[in-house]
């Protein structure tokens, strides 16, 4: 082959792999071709001949569809963040479970509802939280982080200013429809733009809606954001039931009772993690909730919350499972620290059954007083299929952000493991890529894969997928795995988790952090 012909070659290649992170950093944002041509002044068959690989693009246009996209993966400048990790590992030593990211990102939302000083302990560094920061300081809130210890101060202003928003933060996190319960208290008409996050299939906001009506608030989804629209007149009259027992909308549902002065029952609520700490958050507000834990919540509400609080939110299940899966793929013995138990039962059963041994401590209870906690010394442990498929139910039911981790952990079992990921149109999707890394996952449908294990984990590279579980599950997987692995743009770990890399290296993991020069 000619040197012109390898050029050329080269040259295609490299248009072809720009196009991919295009179209992945696109889907990402929940944008169509004809969105974000739009957004770029261009023609969607432009966008099409991007993605494919057919065009070529100028530094300038580069760096504005980054600015567009809202995308480390295509903008310019400091680069995407990879990680390499050395591989296989065995872990060892103990590590403390940080607080709550869901609870975290709750409250600084329910901070909204009160007129006085909250702080809030401990409360997990990241993306999701710092984005939804710049969202709270673009309409007049002054937060701050006080120490090492990540506690954080909030103090809204006497007015928000709703017409200052920050449109591109909040186009990063889907937590900014969590601002519709507090903010339809605060103002008659309000705009919030259309959130981002995860791509994990359409997750309609209807039932957001159909839980704030009653408190009179009607939504217009216009171009690229929520127009909401409150009438004062209106008011519960009845008990309102949720149409969907989601995390989300039952805290929206609270925040919009907490200010409403008359008593409102909530039917068909989550009873998550995140819901009991925003619970527990409003009674130290003088919200009387009462069925905390439960599917039906009894909320008398205040006209005005004006008080200085102070208030831990309780740690992560999630993270909990992610360490435990960790520990479980590596065959490592390691303690786990400040684990929610009560949030992990169902996991935990379900990891016994499949020949999971380890150690816990008593019980002692969580910073905020309630919540049950428990310290977990893991054993290396050969693991067999479950007899029955494994799928996610509301709590007190396995989490469906755990779901994903038994992924990588059925890898190692031996036999046939079904995962049943009934709640997300594309996850499933993401669990094949640990293929990749010498895994045998079949995807059945949108909802389904097969897993047949053991397997032989070899190192490779893989770029993140834009879903924060899938995308740790097979970091996870890389530490298991043999010779070097090579996991690209991060950004979406980040989101959900502080400072992973570090904490695993920590406990005798080989990562490193690096960018592309």
């Amino acid at each position: 082959m000619s040197d012109d012909a390898r050029s050329s070659e080269g040259s295609e290649g490299y248009k072809g792999r720009i196009g991919n992170l295009i179209r992945d950093a696109r889907k990402h944002r929940g944008l169509t071709q004809h969105q974000l041509a739009e957004l770029l002044a261009t023609s969607q068959s432009a966008i099409n001949r991007i993605e494919k690989g057919h065009q070529n693009l100028s530094l300038e246009m580069l760096a504005r569809i980054g600015a567009a996209l809202d995308s480390e993966i295509v903008a310019l400048g400091a680069g995407p963040t990879h990680l390499r990790i050395q591989g296989p590992t065995t872990l060892s030593g103990s590590i403390e479970v940080k607080t709550s990211k869901n609870a975290g990102v709750a409250l600084l939302c329910a901070s909204l509802l009160n007129r006085g000083r909250t702080t809030l302990r401990k409360v997990a560094r990241i993306e999701e939280v710092n984005r939804l920061l710049e969202v709270l300081g673009s309409l007049g809130v002054q937060t701050r982080w006080l120490n090492e210890d990540n506690d954080l101060e909030i103090i809204p202003p006497k007015e928000l200013r709703l017409d200052a928003i920050d449109e591109a933060a909040a186009r990063r996190t889907r937590s900014v429809i969590m601002f519709l319960g507090p903010l339809l208290h605060r103002a008659e008409t309000f705009d919030l733009p259309y959130a981002g996050g995860c791509n994990l299939g359409e997750r309609t906001v209807e039932p957001h809606m159909s839980a704030l009506r009653p408190f009179g608030l009607e939504v217009k989804a216009t171009e690229g954001s929520y127009h909401a629209v409150v009438d004062r007149a209106v008011e519960p009259v009845r008990p309102i039931v949720l149409t969907e027992r989601g995390d989300t909308v039952t805290e929206n549902a609270l925040m919009a009772a907490a200010l409403h002065p008359g008593t409102t029952v909530i039917r068909n609520a989550s009873s998550n993690y995140m819901v009991q700490d925003l619970c527990f958050y409003l009674q130290r507000l003088g919200v009387q909730v009462e069925g905390v834990g439960s599917t039906t919540l009894t909320v008398t509400g205040r006209t005005e919350i004006d008080v200085d609080i102070d208030y831990a939110p309780s740690e992560d299940p999630i993270e909990a499972m992610s360490l435990l899966a960790a520990a479980i793929v590596t065959g490592s013995t390691i303690t786990i620290q400040r684990v929610p138990i009560e949030f992990l039962e169902i996991e935990l059963a379900t990891l016994e059954e499949m020949g999971f041994g380890y150690d816990r401590s008593e019980e002692y209870v969580a910073r905020n007083g309630r919540t049950r906690l428990v310290d977990i010394t893991t054993r290396p442990s050969a693991l067999k299929a479950p007899l029955d498929k494994i799928h996610p139910m509301p709590f007190p039911g396995l989490n469906i952000d755990n779901l994903p981790f038994f992924a990588v952990i059925a890898a190692v079992a031996q036999g046939q493991t079904l995962l049943h990921d009934w709640v997300y149109e594309n996850r499933a999707i993401y669990l094949t890529e640990l293929t990749k890394l010498g895994a045998q996952v079949k995807l059945l449908d949108p909802h389904r894969v097969m897993i047949e294990g053991p397997t032989h984990f070899s190192g490779t590279e893989i770029v993140c997928p834009p879903a924060l579980r899938p995308a740790v599950v097979i970091l996870l997987a890389m530490l298991a795995s043999k010779g070097t692995s090579v996991l690209r743009s991060t950004y979406v770990i980040h989101r959900g988790y502080e400072d992973l890399a570090e904490r695993l290296n920590e406990l005798g993991a080989n990562i490193e952090t690096f960018r592309d020069i």
